[in-house]
């Protein structure tokens, strides 16, 4: 246990039964007691983390990671926002659905969230064309909207993965089929009268 801790040099002698000890003075003995207390509160904090996760593995109806990104809608009267499909400001956040609400996390070991949708607010769920970043896999993108005019896009490289998504999204949100699958490429499925552009 001693070594773990940060006095290297611990005097070490020997007693008159040939037993060796170690001679702290009483600054050393405060040191220590304080390195011990501080592994104890990162030990329990790890626990909580550990627990937190664990929670939110058995009750969430789905987790994962996913990159990310926020757009507001332009308010009435505004201009359309510029288009900024090549700004490269995708993050990644791991995002729970549980109970009522949708919570983004920024890594799934924090213990609150970074930010929280109640799905009574989200308005649209559907897929959005694929992304493909220079020497990197496509990602399959989906964007969420809510009726204060967030919307958030989010992609993965496992179109499984989105398209579990999209499914969970529709049917918590009440949504029906409002938004298209994707098909095999990523992309919108196409009916009959549309074109596949992904």
């Amino acid at each position: 246990m001693l070594r773990l801790l940060s006095l290297r040099r611990l005097p070490w002698v020997a007693d008159t039964d040939g037993q060796e000890k170690v001679v702290l003075s009483a600054v050393e003995v405060a040191s220590l007691r304080s390195e011990i207390n501080d592994l104890e509160e990162r030990e329990s904090h790890l626990k909580a983390q550990l627990e937190h996760v664990d929670e939110i593995l058995r009750s969430a109806r789905l987790s994962g990671y996913l990159y990310m990104r926020m757009r507001w809608a332009a308010l009435p009267g505004e201009l359309p926002p510029l288009d900024d499909a090549e700004v490269d400001d995708w993050v990644p956040r791991f995002v729970v659905l549980h109970g009522s609400c949708l919570y983004l996390y920024m890594l799934s070991t924090d213990l609150s969230p970074q930010d929280s949708t109640m799905l009574s607010d989200i308005v649209e769920v559907g897929p959005l064309p694929c992304l493909t970043r220079e020497g990197e896999e496509a990602q399959h993108c989906f964007y969420i909207l809510t009726r204060q005019g967030l919307r958030y896009e989010c992609s993965s490289t496992s179109r499984i993965q989105v398209d579990a998504w999209l499914a969970s999204l529709q049917a918590d949100c009440n949504l029906g089929s409002k938004s298209t699958p994707l098909n095999e490429s990523g992309k919108p499925q196409p009916t009959s009268s549309q074109a596949s552009n992904c």
